[in-house]
């Protein structure tokens, strides 16, 4: 199988053109090739197939096998690759995916795709759709519920870009900084108010315009960046009034630009994406 290796501010994932070939068993594929020690080493595995509604359709994989609907950082390098790959000469590009529909605007310097801007459509704020079970009584999602976690109480919430998130608002930048992720993530994830389980980020802001995040990613556990993170961050930021649009979120992988004007418009992400190599691989 030929790949190419990707990241979005160190989110990173295994790409592979099937628009003329198709994969049998991505599942199975994607928990192999994402591997740190016997595969490539990914958060998971990213298939571009030709779309018949859009320019491009981007089908995703979690490094657990899991199936995804969006992801922010991946969808940039899917724009990248398909015009560094001489797939398309357009520089606004169409990708169909679990999530919708999205507009990406490729900023484009000697030949080669560096910044991606990207529609993300409107955030989802109704908690049955997102889905939790974290209401404020009307259907709405709850601003800062509270939730126990290992016997502490943590304020989330929740907001989804296609894929659910639960933001959780720290006290101190020192409390994002030193946080045991790996331990608490999963209790996050996995928790009995969040059906289909959850990305969560804890997060914290550090001024009107800037917000620290890292992530426990549903499937990956935690990652160096996540998009659709990064947006329903600075949603909830917005929504609990603790930052303004356009804001910068700051990510262990790097910064992404987020900017929101409230209610049904679209949520905007940019940032940019990097081809790390190439290669050929024998699934086994």
């Amino acid at each position: 199988m030929r790949f190419t290796k990707m990241h979005g501010i160190g989110n990173d994932y295994v790409y592979v053109d099937c628009t003329k070939t198709e994969l049998s068993d991505p599942a199975e594929i994607a928990k192999f090739v994402s591997d740190r020690h016997f595969g490539i080493g990914s958060d998971g595995l990213i298939l571009i197939k030709s779309s018949e509604i859009a320019d491009f359709e981007m089908e995703m994989y979690n490094a657990d096998g899991s199936r995804g609907k969006m992801c922010g950082n991946g969808i940039r390098c899917v724009g990248k690759y398909v015009y560094d790959h001489g797939m398309t000469d357009k520089t606004v590009v169409k990708i169909a995916t679990g999530a919708g529909i999205k507009t990406l605007t490729l900023t484009v310097k000697d030949g080669k795709a560096e910044q991606i801007r990207v529609d993300m459509g409107r955030a989802i704020l109704n908690a049955s759709e997102i889905p939790t079970k974290l209401t404020d009584g009307s259907g709405k999602t709850a601003i800062l519920a509270p939730i126990e976690v290992l016997g502490k109480e943590y304020r989330v919430t929740c907001v989804s870009m296609g894929n659910p998130h639960a933001v959780c608002f720290m006290n101190a930048l020192e409390d994002v900084e030193k946080l045991e992720i790996g331990k608490i993530g999963p209790y996050f994830e996995n928790a009995d108010v969040f059906p289909d389980r959850v990305n969560t980020e804890f997060v914290y802001a550090e001024n009107l315009h800037s917000i620290r995040m890292r992530v426990w990613e549903r499937g990956s556990g935690e990652t160096e960046a996540c998009g659709t993170g990064a947006c329903a961050t600075a949603v909830a930021g917005i929504l609990t009034g603790k930052v303004q649009s356009p804001v910068t979120v700051r990510l262990n992988g790097g910064d992404l630009l987020i900017e929101w004007d409230g209610g049904d418009n679209s949520v905007f992400m940019t940032g940019p994406a990097v081809e790390v190599f190439r290669g050929e691989i024998d699934l086994v």
